[in-house]
């Protein structure tokens, strides 16, 4: 399945007005049924749906690693994603409740509530990486998206190293392009440690939890953070870089992995 298509629109500028075809994202509406049961329904981008439904299940904790699925399945007739996976409790021990998913900032429902967000285990990682790695980085993943380019109606994530792009993923919820970046990992084995999480959006506690979960230590978006995001990457040892431009970032937490001493040294702290 395509993540892009064609509508018929009327266009209007200082010239006047004309109907034209213009390119738009694709918006599909993902079952997935685990165990037999229908856990979720996420509207999301169409293409690779078995990557999406590992990761959200990754990022919910109810899976952790690839020998829990027994089996994964995509049906397109019926638009949904069956895995069998060796276990079928929600992590407070209750059975999977069917939920609804959105893609709308802030409406999207989770298994794992507010109360239960925490990070139980500080990030030791020593990677490190200057400014420059850092726009650097930011510049290859912004011209990775030809989908974005054509629509501006997606969202995107990359999982990387100190110098390149190893994975990207593309959705239209940045929620969504994240657990497709988690779902690929997952299923080919690529490891989190020492990876570098790149983001268009908005960078939110959700976010910093999942990255914290996967052992991921430094997230970088050109968006701001929250300030529970904030909050919860101090304490969870991540490196935190957000508004991303031209030559400058703001580094919100984690500073200590910037090597880039002029940049910690030229300024007052407000």
């Amino acid at each position: 399945m395509e993540n892009r298509t064609h509508v018929r629109a009327l266009h209007l500028d200082s010239a006047g007005s004309w109907f034209r075809t213009e390119k738009t994202a694709c918006e599909f509406a993902l079952k997935v049924v685990v165990n037999g049961e229908h856990l979720v329904t996420i509207l999301c981008s169409p293409k690779d749906p078995e990557e999406l439904a590992v990761g959200f299940l990754v990022s919910e904790g109810l899976i952790r690693t690839k020998k829990e699925i027994r089996e994964i399945k995509f049906d397109r007739r019926s638009g949904s994603v069956s895995l069998g996976t060796t276990e079928s409790k929600s992590p407070d021990g209750s059975t999977f409740k069917r939920r609804f998913l959105t893609t709308g900032c802030g409406r999207g429902i989770r298994f794992t509530g507010h109360d239960r967000m925490e990070i139980k285990k500080k990030n030791s990682s020593g990677i490190r990486l200057s400014r420059e790695d850092v726009l650097s980085l930011y510049r290859r993943f912004q011209k990775s998206s030809d989908l974005y380019e054509q629509t501006h109606a997606v969202h995107s994530a990359a999982l990387c190293d100190t110098k390149k792009l190893l994975v990207f993923a593309e959705d239209i919820g940045r929620h969504n392009a994240v657990d497709r970046i988690i779902g690929r990992c997952i299923l080919k084995e690529i490891p989190f440690i020492d990876r570098i999480l790149v983001i268009s959006g908005r960078i939110s506690a959700e976010i910093i939890v999942k990255a914290a979960g996967l052992g991921i230590p430094v997230l970088i978006s050109k968006s701001a953070p929250t300030d529970r995001a904030v909050a919860l990457a101090r304490k969870g040892g991540i490196t935190l870089i957000g508004f991303v431009y031209g030559y400058g970032m703001n580094v919100y937490a984690g500073e200590e992995r910037i090597e880039d001493k002029k940049l910690l040294t030229s300024g007052k702290i407000a």
